[in-house]
């Protein structure tokens, strides 16, 4: 029988290893590292969806409780996509319901999207040293849970950025999602497009361009609140980045 030299496995093994849900601590080395940190005094289930034709990121979706972390290596080369958090969640196993965020009922989302109103955390990440990851936070389409994402050891233009105020507290009666129940508090604002589901608002039909697609007093609302995410369609924040070689990018829930 034919010997087979390691060279021959070296590049599956290190392909493995860089797609594996493996934590950071184990495999230092691997590349650039997201970590999901929960620092509100409540439970999140956060949640992962990549765009089409990448992988997904810890089956997509897990329990976090409060005060605590998770690491994990981003896939290979490169990767876009999003992160959210689910609240209010009940459930077993691989059955979940959200109040909100929900990816249909699932703890391990496994690519599906979450239920609006949302605060997402945006990526396209690469991993070469010449090559910028772009990242950002929305309120597109609402609000759930204040969210910052927070670069380390990146060179270039770097910044936090996110939205950490609480603007459940804030957040305008048209726009509010209440929990069940009569005197249920307020757990979601919504985007002005998802609340009145007009063409203006949600950037659609006539106004489906930059220079007809203009801020509303909702997104407005949202901007005044936290000038650095993205509010509407076609909106740009405040703070633009080109972030080269991040060791780690930081997804905060809460602060």
């Amino acid at each position: 029988m034919a010997t087979i030299s390691l060279s021959f496995f070296l590049p599956l093994l290190l392909t493995f290893l860089s797609l594996s849900s493996l934590s950071a601590a184990t495999y230092p080395g691997s590349g650039l590292i997201m970590t999901l940190v929960n620092n509100c005094p409540y439970p999140i289930w956060p949640a992962i969806q990549p765009n089409a034709g990448h992988p997904v990121p810890e089956r997509g979706g897990f329990y976090l409780p409060s005060l605590s972390h998770r690491s994990f290596p981003a896939p290979y080369q490169h990767w876009s996509g999003r992160v959210w958090a689910r609240t209010g969640c009940t459930g077993h196993h691989n059955h979940l319901t959200c109040a909100t965020g929900d990816c249909g009922g699932k703890l391990e989302c496994n690519g599906a999207g979450g239920k609006t109103p949302a605060t997402l955390a945006q990526f396209s990440l690469h991993h070469g040293h010449k090559d910028f990851s772009s990242y950002g936070v929305s309120l597109v389409d609402g609000f759930n849970i204040p969210l910052t994402i927070t670069p380390h050891e990146g060179q270039g233009v770097c910044p936090v950025v996110g939205c950490k105020a609480n603007l459940l507290l804030t957040c305008p009666r048209e726009l509010q999602v209440h929990a069940p129940g009569r005197y249920g508090g307020v757990i979601a604002c919504k985007s002005g497009c998802e609340a009145f589901n007009s063409d203006a608002f949600c950037c659609r039909g006539h106004y489906n361009s930059p220079q007809t697609c203009n801020a509303s007093s909702f997104s407005r609302f949202f901007k005044d609140a936290c000038p650095s995410t993205f509010t509407y369609a076609h909106d740009t924040p405040s703070l633009m980045h080109e972030c080269a070689a991040p060791r780690e990018l930081k997804v905060i829930f809460c602060h």
